[in-house]
């Protein structure tokens, strides 16, 4: 590799790696922000929450990895073509194509990183959130039920503690139970314990009393008790050995020969399918993209020539070559001939970007084109020209 092409490599993913982490940073924060509760509701730490939501990172970063690099090359072909050293380099004889060499080993580059994500770190980092979320739910009587808060255990459940004693002794409890349409039960009790056994996990209420609101009866129901078992087995047994993994759960292996005995391979087979080519495909887009950026801007231009139009041109392939992509994942569940022409769009993105850069070709606007917008500007201009004034 030549010094031109370090330097060429080394601007590009020097670019590549700001935008990611920029687009990465904010898009990240915005999911996250949808996570606050995890601290808010269930009383876990700041540190807690950061590594949860830490884990769709991969996920973010397969996505906006290729749309980095298109920036990327964008800005670097932008800055030799300000400087008009793409100009110099094609009257010393460097032929566009091989210009494009040192931006190739950037996109390999891309790529890789882009195969490792998809192959292996985002499949795996959701099923570590998926069991960190379990781990954190699991015991729901030490984790969620914190003093001094509603924790909202279910969509019609609610319980408050008012403070935890040595011993494990809960003191002021309160439990307002509407899962039953038919009913309300509302307990309140001095205090009580957690109670685990082989036949589940129970809180077990001393002191207290239990108001029952019946469906149609204008009076509540109130019993006083010495000793109440709540039963809570439904939230608190819950094991990370039992989580079972969704589709973009799986690895790349898993999805190429999955267990015959797969019970959600059975019910979905079309939909490993269609994850499969998904991953398969994820390390061609930043060819795709690449091809396409460096085929609109990359030909020599002089400074008095613009590249707006060509930019908006490399801007809207790599949108459409994306969205048709996205729409191509969607449909092919259900139809044989979405994934088929998602490959021939990007290969056919490739092959053309290819033979238009090793044919040098120019991608500009036809010269009618061109005068027509410059006509309809000089007609605004002296539209809008203000008067001259004395």
């Amino acid at each position: 590799m030549g010094s031109i092409d370090r330097y060429i490599f080394r601007t590009v993913l020097a670019s590549f790696a700001v935008v990611l982490i920029s687009l990465t940073g904010v898009i990240w924060i915005t999911q996250a922000l949808r996570g606050i509760d995890l601290m808010t509701s269930q009383g876990q730490t700041i540190l807690t929450f950061l590594g949860v939501t830490s884990l769709a990172i991969p996920v973010l970063v397969l996505v906006i990895a290729p749309i980095a690099l298109m920036i990327a090359i964008a800005h670097t072909l932008t800055k030799l073509a300000t400087d008009s050293e793409i100009i110099v380099m094609n009257a010393a004889g460097l032929s566009p194509i091989r210009l494009f060499r040192p931006f190739l080993f950037a996109t390999l580059v891309v790529s890789l990183l882009v195969a490792v994500i998809s192959f292996y770190l985002a499949p795996d980092g959701l099923r570590r959130l998926k069991r960190w979320d379990t781990e954190i739910t699991a015991d729901i009587l030490t984790n969620i039920l914190q003093p001094g808060r509603f924790a909202q255990l279910d969509q019609n459940l609610t319980i408050r503690i008012k403070e935890r004693q040595p011993g494990g002794l809960l003191v002021g409890i309160f439990v307002d139970d509407r899962r039953d349409p038919k009913e309300r039960n509302t307990i309140i009790a001095d205090h009580g314990t957690i109670l685990k056994n082989n036949d589940g996990s129970f809180l077990i209420l001393e002191d207290g009393n239990l108001q029952r609101f019946e469906t149609g009866k204008t009076d509540p129901a109130m019993v006083a008790f010495g000793r109440y078992a709540f039963d809570m087995s439904k939230f608190s047994n819950r094991s990370s050995q039992d989580v079972t993994y969704d589709i973009r759960e799986r690895y790349l292996w898993e999805l190429l020969a999955p267990p015959a005995n797969d019970p959600l391979y059975k019910q979905m087979p079309r939909q490993f399918s269609a994850e499969l080519n998904d991953r398969l495909m994820a390390p061609l887009y930043p060819f795709a993209f690449a091809g396409l950026t460096f085929a609109f801007l990359g030909s020599p231009r002089t400074t008095r020539q613009s590249r707006n139009f060509s930019m908006g041109n490399a801007i809207a392939a790599v949108f459409g070559l994306r969205t048709a992509g996205f729409a191509c994942s969607v449909t092919a569940v259900k139809s044989d001939l979405a994934t088929p022409l998602q490959y021939f769009l990007l290969f056919a993105a490739i092959g053309g970007s290819v033979f238009i850069i090793s044919r040098g070709i120019v991608l500009e606007p036809p010269a009618k084109f061109i005068e027509a917008i410059n006509r309809s500007n000089a007609r605004l201009a002296r539209l809008f020209r203000r008067p001259a004034t004395a």
